[in-house]
């Protein structure tokens, strides 16, 4: 006789015990077991519970490579969903096998888990090995499919329990999340999926429905979300601040309309990655010496700064020419601008020339700090209106959120659990595909957020997104290489730039001392065609095929694995940190991030007042939509997972563990560093704190 001792853990969410029966077979290299109910007097499989048991076989069975769990009615009890996290097994030679499952069963039926240890398909020589790794991925593929979201959008994952809504219906019942009088909450049934791996927990989905209706409510009940005027005042705007202001949250509200907080914001605000040296001016912004050289400084020209390589340029070309709409029932306005700054002996980078418009001539002025104080703080805030267009749609949502959906459906579908980079990956997936749904549900179905409260509505919005996907560069997608492509490596106080290379060294030196330990060669890459599958659907479809994008079809050695994988895990950590922590501190204060603009880029000088101002401004229906979403989506998280945390056991093996704990220690001591730098700064810069980074996009 031969002794298993059996531990089964399930899940701490709420809800994620079970009343069903559940009962295992161990697999091993000489045979296995019989089937047996695991059952002791009183509640098993309760949330949260650790359960022991013991199993008896006739033989040792060798080395154990699955355990089968069956699901099966119990009693006249309803069936429910169970979450397992692992089961273990400690053999009579006194070794523990780990068998990670960490996922739902819904229903009745089987679920075969693998032992831990990583591996690729060369790795597998026994035939029931291969067939479960081949079964997997043909469940998961028939399960999983893609579909077209907006034609040159990445695809999205189509389940088909999951139907985007048409259009809001206050007056159907599945409308269950909607609040009188406010258009823009979710449709609860358009957001469920039948796959309960992809949803949020219960925690999660509670704080981040709830979270709404408090916040819309008060705005209701105080009529601001009915009201078309424009603001009287500025100070009136604050209003409607969300309370718990932070230092940078009163910051910007004080400072926004200064030049020295307008440079800023390009090096460490919410979009760091748009600002580029400029060595010409281009023929389309025809800023002279002239008009100039009162802001570069005594002593020095605007060639001379030029060359110096003090001179920077944020081109919003890839708004240009789409057009405007209509909200609450007036013509709204649109524009591509270009802005000059200069960085200056005082360590600062200021604007010197704004100009509305691709195209210059009479009916464009340059405008200049010269000019009157309303002309040019108008001119600054077109800039921030198409700042916001260039942040939510391009950096936020479709370079992180859309691109990771992408990624994570991809490793769905063509990595099996006991994949190596399956493993390595999969903490950078949780809950991507449901925040992206509700994404869908809330920003970019009709009656959501793009078609009540942006210039662009939902039309405009895709169409700037399918432009930058089409000019996305997997070159680019390298971080250490941006910032050389772009010519600020050097740049002064640009703390994103610091941090973020910091922190993507600390991923990298991770993902090349894993890659190294499975792939001890090139030839184990190239000959690895679940990897190579991988690679060739995310070119498929999420960069639709363009081989302009440079996206590889395939990897043929450990530096590209490592290059590539690297890019993937920092897309979906660090780079969403970096672009979505800093939302509400940003935007709250809405002169500074308009989303609609309801007057004409000015046409000429001297005309601007501050009624005009006001007028051009968002009205304060459309400012509090825009803020309660906003608010909702940028609020800390719950159910979180910091970068380097991975409660979930899927590396058993020593060496994967190792690099583990290194990557703590490298993260720790970056957020060491941050936080003694920030004490010394008026505007501390945390987004990059890895303490304040999850693994993955979830909110």
């Amino acid at each position: 006789m031969a002794t298993y001792k059996v531990r089964v853990a399930t899940g701490t969410d709420f809800l994620s015990g079970t009343m069903d029966s559940i009962s295992l077979i161990i697999v091993g290299t000489q045979g296995e077991s019989h089937k047996q109910l695991l059952n002791h007097f009183g509640r098993d499989f309760a949330t949260g519970a650790v359960d022991d048991y013991t199993v008896q076989c006739q033989q040792d069975l060798g080395d154990l490579i699955i355990v089968r769990l069956y699901k099966e009615r119990y009693s006249f009890f309803p069936k429910n969903p169970w979450y397992c996290n692992y089961v273990q097994v400690c053999a009579p030679n006194g070794r523990i096998y780990h068998f990670p499952a960490y996922q739902w069963i819904d229903g009745y039926g089987t679920l075969a888990l693998r032992e831990a240890t990583g591996k690729i398909a060369a790795d597998d020589t026994l035939p029931i090995l291969l067939e479960h790794r081949k079964e997997e991925l043909r469940a998961k593929q028939d399960f999983y499919h893609w579909r077209v979201f907006v034609p040159g959008l990445p695809n999205y994952v189509h389940i088909p329990s999951y139907r985007p809504p048409a259009r809001r219906n206050p007056n159907r019942p599945e409308w269950n999340g909607y609040i009188p009088g406010f258009p823009i909450l979710i449709n609860f049934k358009a957001t469920k999926f039948l796959d309960l791996n992809l949803r949020y927990s219960f925690t999660k989905t509670a704080s981040f429905f709830f979270r709404l209706s408090p916040m819309a409510l008060g705005f209701k009940l105080r009529g601001l979300v009915d009201s078309k005027r424009s603001w009287k005042r500025l100070k009136d705007i604050k209003k409607i601040f969300p309370g718990n202001k932070s230092v940078v949250f009163e910051y910007v509200a004080e400072h926004w309309a200064e030049d020295s907080f307008f440079g800023y914001q390009y090096l460490n605000g919410i979009n760091p990655g748009l600002l580029c040296r400029c060595t010409r001016i281009p023929d389309k912004f025809p800023v002279t010496d002239d008009m100039v050289a009162p802001f570069l400084g005594e002593g020095t020209c605007l060639q001379a700064e030029l060359e110096k390589g003090n001179i920077y340029l944020a081109d919003y070309r890839i708004l240009e020419g789409i057009p405007a709409i209509e909200l609450n029932g007036q013509k709204q306005y649109h524009c591509a601008p270009l802005c000059l700054l200069h960085f200056g002996r005082e360590g600062n980078l200021l604007p010197i020339a704004i100009q509305l418009s691709q195209t210059p001539g009479p009916d464009c002025p340059i405008f200049l700090p010269s000019d009157s104080e309303w002309d040019w703080l108008l001119a600054k805030t077109w800039v921030r209106y198409a700042e916001f267009y260039c942040h939510e749609g391009i950096s936020h949502l479709l370079e992180t959120h859309l691109i990771a959906e992408a990624f994570c459906l991809a490793m769905l579908r063509q990595l099996p659990m006991c994949h190596p980079l399956y493993k390595l990956l999969i903490p950078h997936t949780r809950y991507t595909i449901q925040i992206n749904s509700i994404g869908r549900a809330v920003l970019l179905n009709e009656g959501g957020l793009s078609a009540r409260s942006m210039s662009l509505g939902l039309a405009g919005f895709a169409e700037a997104m399918v432009r930058a996907l089409s000019e996305i560069n997997y070159d680019n997608l390298y971080l250490p290489d941006d910032f050389v492509r772009r010519g600020v490596q050097d740049l002064p106080g640009y703390y994103y730039r610091e941090d973020s290379l910091a922190v993507w060294d600390a991923l990298e030196r991770y993902v090349t001392e894993i890659i190294t330990y499975y792939y001890p060669c090139d030839a184990a890459v190239e000959g690895d065609l679940e990897l190579q599958s991988w690679v060739q659907e995310i070119f498929k479809e999420c960069l639709l095929g363009r081989e302009s994008s440079g996206f590889p079809t395939c990897l043929r050695t450990v530096p590209e694995l490592i290059r590539y994988v690297t890019i993937v895990i920092y897309t979906c950590s660090a780079k969403h940190a970096a672009v979505n922590t800093g939302q509400l501190e940003f935007t709250a204060w809405m002169p500074n991030f308009p989303s609609s603009m309801r007057n004409p880029p000015i046409q000429a000088k001297g005309l601007t007042t501050l009624e005009t101002f006001l007028d051009t401004l968002p009205d304060i229906k459309t400012t509090c939509i825009t803020l309660l979403v906003l608010w909702t989506l940028s609020r800390e998280p719950d159910d979180k997972r910091p970068l380097g945390h991975f409660p979930d056991i899927h590396f058993v093996e020593e060496a994967p563990r190792r690099s583990i704990e290194t990557l703590r220690q490298r993260l720790a001591q970056i957020s060491h560093n941050i936080r003694q730098r920030n004490k010394c700064l008026p505007i501390p810069y945390y987004y990059l704190d890895p303490v304040l980074i999850e693994n993955s996009i979830s909110i």
